[in-house]
């Protein structure tokens, strides 16, 4: 195997979580749909809060890398859903829908042969694809383990269930 294929790889495997930290299916997963508004003591935000703010920046991210004409949102209120904005069960399953395709997105991108990884973005010239996927991984495994901190301080892990 060459070294840009142990590269994409290694990039698949840390997007897809499950080595140093919980994936992003074991964390959502069973969660219970009447704590999805509710906060833990001294936290402003809620559960879906917290994903919605993990798609939101994972899109952001993603559409960086694919449209030379993308602009981000402000900083840091276009990265968070307003907080007295409450999800319902609908919304919920959006955000994780969401997040998932994007996701994949990302993971197709890595294992994509015709793709330069490590080429200077067209309109970002100080960024790679690469960068931008070290930098989602980093994201998104922080808000995980803070997502299942979360779930530990509200007691909505399942009864059977260990972190």
């Amino acid at each position: 195997m060459n070294e840009e294929n142990v590269t994409r790889q290694q990039l698949l495997k840390l997007l897809q979580g499950g080595n140093a930290h919980m994936s992003f299916d074991q964390a959502v997963a069973d969660f219970p749909m009447e704590e999805i508004n509710s906060h833990a003591p001294n936290v402003p935000y809620s559960p879906w809060h917290l994903l919605e703010h993990l798609r939101i920046t994972q899109r952001d991210i993603l559409e960086f890398i694919r449209d030379p004409k993308y602009k981000s949102p402000p900083w840091p209120e276009g990265y968070w859903p307003d907080f007295e904005t409450r999800a319902d069960e609908k919304q919920w399953k959006e955000t994780i829908s969401q997040f998932r395709a994007d996701h994949k997105a990302l993971e197709e991108m890595v294992a994509n042969p015709d793709i330069d990884l490590t080429a200077p973005l067209t309109h970002a010239k100080r960024y790679t694809i690469t960068r931008e996927i070290l930098t989602v991984s980093d994201h998104n495994a922080y808000h995980i383990g803070e997502f299942t901190i979360l779930r530990q301080v509200m007691g909505t892990w399942p009864k059977h269930r260990r972190m």
